[in-house]
């Protein structure tokens, strides 16, 4: 049996939310885990996490690729080297540069939590979180739709749920019609009105 631990409004609990729509995954969903199981299934203490009977994973990006892997989804996460690796670099530069740019500005205009209340920084996070999207934006100019080609993939979702975010915290935006466009193909997809565009940032 599979469980998903952690709350719902978590960016990185509704990536694991929204594939399990795309799967049609059967699974029980336990939202606010007790502070010692969690720490009893991962180290650090964060969500989200998985049991698959045996099997505890934690990390997002992990997850994804995990569930993906084990319902033979090569759609999502593609079998041949090249073609995963493409995928797994947007995904972990999602997790790591795209993550650590818009940290601030979104700590401090939509959580606006007191240690982030430093105004230029958070500018300076909008900034460079600009930036990044531009990238994202000037991939999906050349490629076919979605993020990495012509296929829907892991990829969309994490980025999808970043870009979600993106839209949602205050603040000067550059035009990105890419961006766009690819936001508006993934509105149809199972799971995307609840997980992702929900009022939820």
């Amino acid at each position: 049996m599979i469980v998903l631990y952690g709350k719902p409004t978590s960016i990185n609990v509704r990536k694991v939310l929204w594939l399990c729509a795309e799967l049609d995954l059967t699974f029980t969903h336990d939202p606010a885990p007790a502070p010692d199981l969690l720490a009893t299934l991962n180290p650090n203490r964060q969500v989200p996490v998985l049991r698959d009977d045996d099997c505890v994973l934690w990390e997002s990006n992990s997850i994804c690729r995990y569930l993906a892997a084990r319902q033979g989804r090569a759609d999502l996460l593609p079998a041949a080297a090249q073609d995963r690796a493409k995928v797994e670099q947007w995904m972990d530069w999602q997790a790591t540069d795209l993550n650590s740019a818009w940290r601030h500005v979104f700590m401090a205009r939509v959580r606006r939590h007191p240690d982030f209340a430093d105004d230029a920084r958070a500018e300076a996070s909008l900034t460079h979180w600009n930036q990044l999207m531009g990238m994202l934006d000037a991939q999906l100019a050349t490629s076919n739709a979605y993020v990495t080609g012509s296929t829907f993939t892991l990829a969309d979702i994490v980025l999808g749920l970043s870009t979600q975010r993106w839209r949602s915290t205050p603040g000067s935006r550059p035009a990105l019609p890419h961006v766009d466009a690819w936001f508006e193909r993934l509105r149809p997809r199972p799971g995307f009105a609840e997980h992702v565009d929900n009022g939820v940032a």
